[in-house]
């Protein structure tokens, strides 16, 4: 599925639900279909900057796609890196670089974060788009 249908797919997700209350309660049980991070790789070097909780994000190429693993010690934090993984996680470098971010907006997101959690949202972001300038290159 390419980006573009995973993002169309999570504004219609979200569209059902009548409140905040309830999207939040999505994105908690999102982050529960995160693949489990090994303990030895919370460390400084996955650590994203920006972020007012612990986000620890990893990256490998493997097959000419990047497969994510990220966890984070709060549970709302754990559903905004899920939100992103559903989306970038086993794809291409080029197209995670092309991507459009759009998709934040119209699920309503940003809009209902604190400044800080905006803040880590848009350090994630730039994150996994770093890793996928990195691996382009290969």
């Amino acid at each position: 599925m390419t980006i573009e249908n995973l993002q169309e797919n999570l504004i219609e997700d979200f569209s059902f639900f009548e409140d905040w209350t309830q999207k939040y309660e999505y994105m908690i049980e999102l982050s529960k279909t995160l693949d489990k991070m090994d303990d030895n790789d919370k460390n400084d070097k996955n650590l994203i900057k920006g972020c007012q909780s612990k986000v620890w994000l990893k990256a490998d190429y493997l097959d000419g796609k990047i497969k994510f693993r990220a966890d984070s010690e709060a549970i709302i934090t754990r559903g905004i890196i899920a939100i992103l993984l559903l989306v970038f996680n086993d794809k291409k470098p080029s197209e995670i670089i092309n991507s459009d971010i759009s998709f934040i907006e119209k699920i309503g997101l940003k809009e209902h974060l604190s400044p800080n959690r905006a803040n880590g949202l848009y350090s994630m972001i730039k994150q996994i788009k770093f890793y996928a300038i990195a691996y382009s290159k290969k």
